[in-house]
């Protein structure tokens, strides 16, 4: 069994829903502080229960995040510019495992059969961490001093609400003046095949929660009552076929979906005295939140709505253009699989988007994501070592910038 395999077993074994590590930091500080590492557990919580809907801070010690920053130090570059800093970044925790009758195997018994190998987290993201660490310990076995620092910001709260996670611990990063250059975090951006697509960029996301408000009325009766969900319809359908922005080179045209339609009281007879809306964003680095929410209550107000409108904005877009950390990974890629891979800004958030406000090249960069929160996730066997092999090589174009050529 490689290595590689062997501490993808460690950390599925460990039943980190999230935010529960579950031990999995401590599995990996072991191994990191023996190669030189100064390793720091950040633990913060409990979380935010309004975000779990209890509406109030718990004591309960199982809902406390746990992060880990780990930094070796390079040689100085001989150059005036700064020995360069390549953070590796991912998170230990999982989504739930769904009714466990309907999985094949223990989530949490790394389970062979096929060529692949099943458990909650072999996708998402367990497999790629256990390759970061591999890919450093091969890299530092054959250059012992290198002139790049290595580092990892690795967390438990990443798939559940992200508030004691890596974006307080990029905060307290900032705070003392850390300095980051690249970051490759190990989301699983492939699709069919290790390497053959990477995550350069990914959309910010906004979501608001609109009130409207009418007159409730028996249904018999409309002229004595106002109906807020006939209201709601043209703004809505107005906003639906409204095109934000055209994109750019790198991302898709801004997106407006309605996700959730709450209105009436259940019964036939009555006219509804508010409707309340979801909707969510999906924008482009060529539109910004206050753009977007000023478009939206221009649109209601020209409706003449009574309307109450609140927003949350998850994440802004980011985006690294083709430079030093693309050409180190493409080069990566193509010497390790043969693939050109292909760049992309698709997809869902990530936690690059709170690193990419201190680090400005951030790319993903992990194994194929078909299985990934599904029932029987899983990853195949001929996926993990081409992938510890990508990281690896990056870790040494980045080492050595020349070596970068696809």
């Amino acid at each position: 069994m490689s290595p590689t395999l062997a501490l993808t077993e460690q950390l599925i074994a460990r039943s980190s829903v999230t935010p529960v590590d579950a031990g999995c930091l401590e599995i990996l500080r072991a191994r990191l502080e023996p190669l030189g590492f100064v390793c720091e557990i950040l633990a913060r919580g409990p979380l935010l229960d309004a975000q779990l809907g209890k509406g109030a801070r718990s004591d309960d010690p199982q809902l406390t995040v746990t992060n880990l920053w780990a930094k070796r130090a390079g040689k100085a570059r001989p150059s005036a510019s700064a020995t360069p800093t390549l953070v590796f970044a991912g998170h230990t925790d999982v989504v739930p495992t769904g009714p466990l009758n309907q999985w094949g195997s223990n989530p949490f018994a790394p389970t062979y059969k096929d060529g692949r190998l099943y458990g909650r987290g072999a996708a998402d993201m367990k497999t790629s961490i256990a390759a970061f660490v591999v890919a450093v310990e091969e890299f530092l076995a054959a250059h012992p001093d290198p002139e790049l620092n290595l580092a990892f910001l690795l967390t438990s709260d990443e798939e559940g609400p992200a508030l004691d996670g890596t974006v307080w611990v990029c905060e307290e990063l900032q705070a003392r003046g850390e300095t980051l250059d690249y970051c490759i975090v190990g989301e699983p951006t492939s699709v069919k095949q290790t390497g053959d697509m990477i995550k350069n960029g990914r959309r910010g996301t906004m979501s608001g929660k609109l009130t409207v408000k009418g007159i409730q009325g028996h249904i018999a009766y409309p002229h004595l009552a106002r109906n807020p969900i006939h209201q709601a319809l043209p703004a809505l359908a107005e906003l639906a076929a409204h095109r934000f922005d055209e994109g750019n080179a790198f991302f898709p045209p801004t997106s407006f979906q309605i996700s959730n339609f709450h209105g009436g009281t259940g019964a036939s007879n009555i006219i509804p005295g508010e409707v309340v809306i979801d909707f969510n964003f999906r924008f482009c680095t060529e539109s910004t939140p206050d753009a977007l929410q000023a478009k939206v209550v221009r649109v209601l107000q020209a409706h003449g709505l009574e309307f109450d409108l609140q927003w949350t904005i998850g994440g802004l877009p980011f985006l690294t253009t083709p430079g030093t950390l693309v050409s180190a990974v493409q080069a990566a890629i193509q010497a390790e699989t043969g693939l050109d891979t292909e760049l992309s800004t698709t997809g869902g958030t990530s936690d690059g988007r709170f690193i990419a406000k201190i680090c400005p090249q951030v790319i993903e960069l992990g194994p194929p994501n078909a299985s990934i929160h599904k029932i029987d996730e899983h990853i195949a066997i001929a996926d993990i070592e081409p992938l510890k092999n990508i990281y690896r090589r990056a870790i040494e174009n980045l080492a050595s910038p020349s070596k970068a050529t696809v």
